[in-house]
């Protein structure tokens, strides 16, 4: 068993008022040729929810659950919008924290899922004089409580649908599209970010045949990324005569703007105009069994860090324009 002095949570950031959201995705994309156009495109479905993201609210609601369960003092930090993360590592520093463990809101293995983390853990460190060591909790999508959340959360979606479709309706698990060529590059050997999310949806799946497919693409369109779209998918379901489909945003791990929008909004639109019963299943967010997979995270041995060539940067211009 590890010896920790603090939990470290880590996420994506978001807006929390109109005025925060272009501020924000700037910083989500500077510096990778993103086009103002899709900037001003990603900004008006924040402004048409509010102006705000779910994600911090829902980051809070995980450190709430957490707090009488791992025995730790906790932190936040976020890589793109506050808390960021270098604040967060100069009040770590100031309270004597040495060895902190690290658990990110992000399942799999990919440079924008764990590669980029780690640079940003890594660039926080170096701007805090006495930092605290480190150390990211493992890959959790195979862990026993993240696939028991997804498992029930995945069974009430399917109880949501009228009863004459239950039995019929297709399980269409989705995940963050990345380019090609990231995907190729993912893990120690590649490819690994498709294979953990094929494990995972396997085995919330069970003996029900599923689909793996892909939502909130938004780089360059010269540039292959992973296929099919959510939206396609659907209309490819409803030409082969399905009337029934749950999503499993299986990729996530909170409702954050990329599920509200991408599947609650545009897929629930299409698969309207497709007349196919659609339901949603929630992601893991505070299921007791994913609050206390963090606590058995911190239980298990130290994991070693993962290789230099490990999930490298994409040499591409353009990256994708995240809304979390």
């Amino acid at each position: 068993m590890a010896q920790y002095d603090a939990l470290l949570v880590v996420s994506f950031g978001g807006p929390e008022k109109p005025e925060d959201v272009m501020p924000f995705l700037e910083n989500v994309v500077r510096g990778r040729g993103v086009p103002r156009e899709r900037l001003l495109e990603v900004e008006a479905h924040y402004q048409g929810v509010g102006g705000v993201s779910p994600i911090n609210r829902q980051c809070r609601e995980l450190i709430a659950a957490l707090e009488p369960v791992v025995g730790l003092p906790i932190y936040w930090g976020n890589r793109n919008w506050h808390p960021f993360l270098a604040d967060t590592m100069r009040r770590m520093a100031a309270d004597g924290v040495r060895r902190a463990a690290a658990f990110v809101t992000a399942a799999y293995s990919s440079y924008s899922s764990c590669r980029q983390y780690l640079d940003d853990i890594a660039a926080a460190q170096a701007q805090v004089p006495g930092a605290p060591r480190v150390v990211r909790l493992r890959h959790y999508y195979d862990h026993p409580g993240f696939l028991a959340a997804m498992t029930e959360h995945t069974q009430a979606a399917l109880e949501r649908l009228p009863e004459a479709h239950r039995g019929d309706a297709r399980l269409v698990f989705t995940a963050h599209s990345i380019p090609v060529s990231m995907a190729a590059t993912a893990g120690p050997s590649g490819g690994a970010y498709e294979a953990q999310l094929r494990t995972a949806a396997a085995r919330v799946a069970g003996e029900r045949p599923f689909d793996l497919v892909w939502q909130s693409r938004s780089g360059p369109p010269q540039v292959p990324w992973l296929e099919p779209d959510v939206c396609d998918h659907l209309t490819a379901l409803a030409s082969e005569g399905v009337k029934a489909v749950v999503l499993v945003p299986i990729g996530f791990v909170s409702d954050h703007m990329e599920v509200v929008y991408d599947l609650d909004t545009e897929a629930a639109a299409a698969a309207r105009e497709l007349g196919i019963h659609l339901t949603r299943a929630a992601t893991a967010g505070t299921h007791p069994r994913f609050v206390s997979m963090v606590r058995e995270l911190l239980d298990e041995p130290e994991p070693a860090a993962c290789p230099a060539t490990c999930c490298p940067a994409p040499r591409r211009p353009g990256a994708p324009a995240s809304r979390s």
